[in-house]
């Protein structure tokens, strides 16, 4: 009987004596405070509490309101850390490891989230080097709300740079802090809110939204409760079904085509890399499957050995003799597979991939790499494969990504940072609105206003920095339109709000690849920015930029800015990239040379010219206008058509 009166007097102890000072997930051990800033620590504890912060010589007092809500403002730290922060109440928590710097915003869609592991060919020393405790990383979760505003995080924990978890940092936000850091010697916190995929609209916040009926519309659409779980589940459904059936039907599981001692002999040949719509097969959608021997003349040592296969689209699965080494499930990520000890061996050796294709073509992306490597060996796996047709499918419906509706990202990703205090933002998005490239400007300016108003910050103590989007896709001997161009048009444009930058990386793109390896120049050039735009240090913020132009005789004279002593070519022996139009609106190639920090462009084609593009493709693989302190010109037109 004592035991249960205890338990009834517990149970009827109201929740306003058992409540205890709780943090935001941004405010925890190994944080970085804004510099020189208004800094806000906030929290929730029981109503009416009293709240105290000691934060070195400073002591601050409080009281929670009456639904347990509070808040404790410093100002004017200097940088430095490690410190202690102890927060009391009816509880006492205590904050390690806290710096004072300068904290930057990460944001965007997958370029801001390639992680540094996934650009390890390039930078594996960088790696493998990295130690450094006054660079701080906090990865926002990936989250979406359609309903309303979120006020708190449901995970994440600040972490400095080391090699144990350097892997998964986001790698322009990395450069770009290292960048930051070896100039001005001040702790850096970084705060990646991205999520690949996501378009600009879900980024804004529904006070945003009211200029774009469009989108509105569709968040009010879904967001009645069970609508988007209903529609959700028929997306599952959908999928599970056409898996389903491919695991049912698929002749390469039957007959176990994945083993080495199968019998191809009758399959046909294709030389690898390539689609397998230049096969016999045609444009078929569901399960093929890839076979290729290889000899090794011993037997390898005890070392794994590394299977490179590029990129397959969409999702593959890898066994070497037999044994399943490892699968990818969707067409972008680079296929790096370790093969364990005792697999290889000498003599005959059997790679199968078996290739789930959903729509569209399927097969293996070319100028990737495939090989296999043991030791200093290198074996090169291009070159004829065996293949056969695992089981034909009508192509699946793509999936709706309704974490990428408007405001969704906002609301679950945004929002809950805006009381803490940061010095700006850098953003790398741009490559999901290309199909409406004229309204992004729009959108995007619109995206960064509510940003700064969300933060309640003025334009000089938010600078904002982006990235142009890079060269991708293939390259054309003529002249071309782009959406790709006129969405870097929008970037460029968007320049025209104060306090932002932009780092263009029109040469560091690959055509096959939306996500490139090199991302240390964009790191970099978005830190170049930021010396001009956050810090005020007389450098230049990028490469050339047109200012004006007038047409003179038969050429077109550009005058750029973001020049200094003069513009530069690089490689070749011609500027190239640039074309020129009479009134009919038909571009051709023009011949450009540099005078100062302008180029003259012309065309014995052209007599009476009226617009000059640059760099105006999709990928513009020959542009080499640049600055003499080796920053590329951003591309540009002089028309308006």
């Amino acid at each position: 009987m004592k035991y249960l009166l205890g338990l009834l007097f517990f149970v009827f102890i109201p929740s306003t004596l058992l409540a205890q000072i709780r943090l935001p997930k941004l405010v925890d051990d190994g944080m970085v405070l804004q510099r020189d800033a208004k800094i806000k620590i906030w929290g929730w504890s029981s109503p009416e509490e009293e709240i105290t912060l000691e934060f070195g010589e400073v002591s601050l007092k409080t009281k929670a309101d009456d639904k347990g809500n509070w808040s404790l403002n410093l100002s004017n730290l200097q940088a430095g850390g490690p410190f202690n922060m102890m927060i009391s109440g009816k509880n006492q928590i205590e904050i390690k490891y806290v710096y004072v710097g300068d904290v930057w915003l990460c944001s965007g869609q997958s370029n801001m989230e390639t992680p540094m592991s996934r650009v390890a060919p390039l930078y594996q020393q960088e790696i493998d080097s990295a130690n450094n405790e006054y660079i701080r990383y906090f990865e926002v979760p990936k989250d979406y709300d359609l309903v309303a505003p979120r006020r708190e995080l449901s995970g994440g924990k600040w972490e400095a740079v080391n090699r144990q978890n350097i892997e998964h940092f986001s790698a322009v936000a990395y450069f770009f802090a290292k960048n930051l850091y070896e100039t001005y010697n001040v702790p850096i916190g970084l705060i990646n809110s991205s999520l690949g995929g996501s378009p600009v609209e879900a980024w804004l916040s529904e006070e945003s939204l009211m200029q774009f009926p469009e989108y509105l519309a569709e968040v009010n659409r879904l967001r009645p409760q069970g609508v988007v779980d209903s529609l959700e589940k028929i997306d599952r459904d959908r999928g599970s079904n056409w898996y389903a059936q491919i695991n049912a039907e698929d002749k390469g599981i039957r007959e176990s085509w994945k083993s080495e001692n199968f019998d191809d002999s009758q399959w046909k040949v294709l030389d690898i890399p390539a689609y397998w719509s230049d096969s016999d097969l045609g444009e078929v959608n569901g399960v093929v499957w890839f076979r290729k021997n290889f000899e090794l003349s011993k037997t390898p040592d005890s070392k794994a050995a590394k299977l490179l296969m590029g990129r397959i689209v969409d999702a593959d699965s890898v066994f070497v003799n037999g044994e399943f080494i490892g699968n990818t499930t969707y067409q972008y990520p680079p296929r790096r597979y370790t093969i364990p000890p005792g697999i290889l061996k000498k003599g005959t050796n059997t790679i199968s991939v078996k290739i789930i294709n959903e729509r569209g073509k399927g097969g293996f992306i070319t100028d990737k790499p495939y090989e296999l490597n043991i030791g200093e060996t290198t074996i090169d796996l291009k070159g004829s494969w065996k293949y056969n047709l695992g089981v034909k499918m009508t192509s699946l419906e793509p999936s709706v990504s309704y974490q990428r509706k408007p405001e969704g990202l906002f609301n679950a990703m945004i929002n809950p940072l805006t009381n803490y205090s940061i010095k700006g933002a850098i953003w790398y998005q741009g490559e999901s609105n290309t199909a409406k490239p004229e309204e992004y400007q729009q959108l995007f300016s619109s995206m960064i206003q509510d940003w700064r108003s969300k933060w309640n910050q003025n334009p000089k103590n938010f600078p904002f920095l982006f990235v142009q989007l890079a060269n991708f896709m293939e390259s054309f001997d003529h002249p071309t339109d782009s959406n790709w161009a006129r969405l870097r048009e929008s970037q460029l444009k968007t320049l025209a709000l104060p306090e932002t930058g932009m780092a263009v990386t029109i040469d560091v793109g690959e055509w096959n690849d939306i996500h490139p390896l090199n991302k240390k120049p964009v790191g970099d050039r978005l830190a170049q920015a930021a010396k001009k735009v956050a810090y005020k240090e007389d450098v230049l913020p990028s490469g050339p930029i047109v200012d004006s132009y007038k047409i003179k005789g038969d050429s077109i004279i550009i005058e750029f800015k973001n020049v200094g002593k003069s513009l530069m070519m690089k490689g070749g022996e011609e500027l190239k990239e640039f074309a020129i139009a009479g009134e009919d609106r038909n571009f051709v190639w023009a011949n450009a040379r540099m005078v100062g920090n302008k180029v003259i462009v012309s065309s014995p084609e052209i007599k009476n010219p009226v617009a000059v593009r640059y760099a105006w493709a999709n990928n513009p693989d020959e542009a080499n206008l640049y600055n003499q302190q080796g920053l590329p010109a951003s591309p540009f037109r002089t028309d308006n058509w």
